[in-house]
């Protein structure tokens, strides 16, 4: 692609920001920026968040920024699935940075991001966390719309986590499709959509025998050291969806639950 055109893609690309903060009584600090919107419903510890763009292209730039304070709780999650269009040039990015202080809870529950053929997503979420304070992280991925015949021939998609504990790296990962998605049983086999998981609280390991037998047989779950990880596969969205709410309910009080997962 030629320098001018180059820069006019770059110059006609989305932006978003948020960054929200919460105490015992509600917001402490809010502040939005482009087309990222969010809203939170009155008398209520749930935020949704809002992409007016419709939908993500190639070389937007997203950046979400949560904090809860000590004994509050916050519950995140999008307006409805997200879509990634075909790039006509750089990778879309989206960044989450979240910080967590002592006996408060953060839900990160977006809905699920569809990838079209042809997509470019660079995703990563960096928590910081107190030793007693309670982290639910979900990011749920569908390769295109089965349903609607799409196949994804070639995506180019990465996504990190990188967690701490009291300053500590308590858990960390890469995981990266480029080109065209693998189908090999070591990597996603007949699997058009997958989701990572992760709890990280005092009772991330007792929860073990509660998720274990909700699970399909392509996906699995591992608890250790105060933390629980769920790696899901599913055939499509619409079976990995019905995956995920039988999990969350088991993970997430009913108060904290999003109710845009139940319509």
């Amino acid at each position: 692609m030629a320098g001018p055109e180059r820069d006019r893609l770059h110059a006609e690309r989305a932006r978003g920001e948020v960054a929200l903060s919460v105490s015992p009584h509600g917001i402490r600090r809010l502040r939005e920026g482009g087309s990222l919107k969010i809203r939170l419903p009155t008398s209520s510890s749930q935020a949704i968040l809002i992409n007016t763009a419709g939908g993500i292209a190639g070389g937007d730039r997203y950046d979400v920024a949560l904090e809860t304070e000590p004994a509050s709780r916050l519950t995140v999650t999008s307006q409805a699935a997200e879509r990634v269009y075909r790039s006509l040039g750089p990778a879309a990015r989206f960044t989450g940075r979240h910080r967590v202080h002592a006996n408060s809870s953060l839900f990160w529950l977006p809905q699920e991001t569809i990838l079209f053929d042809g997509a470019a997503l660079h995703r990563s979420i960096h928590v910081d966390l107190d030793e007693t304070c309670r982290f639910l992280g979900l990011e749920a991925t569908i390769l295109g719309r089965r349903e609607s015949g799409e196949t994804v021939r070639s995506v180019e998609f990465r996504e990190d986590w990188s967690i701490r504990r009291d300053g500590k790296l308590a858990h960390a990962e890469r995981f990266r499709i480029t080109g065209e998605p693998r189908r090999s049983a070591a990597a996603l086999g007949g699997s058009g959509a997958f989701a990572t998981l992760i709890l990280m609280s005092a009772e991330a390991e007792g929860m073990l025998p509660n998720v274990l037998p909700l699970l399909n047989e392509t996906s699995g779950v591992s608890a250790w050291n105060g933390k629980l990880v769920a790696r899901l596969a599913a055939t499509d969205g619409f079976q990995l969806r019905k995956l995920l709410l039988r999990l969350l309910p088991i993970l997430v009080p009913p108060a904290d639950l999003p109710r845009l997962w139940l319509l």
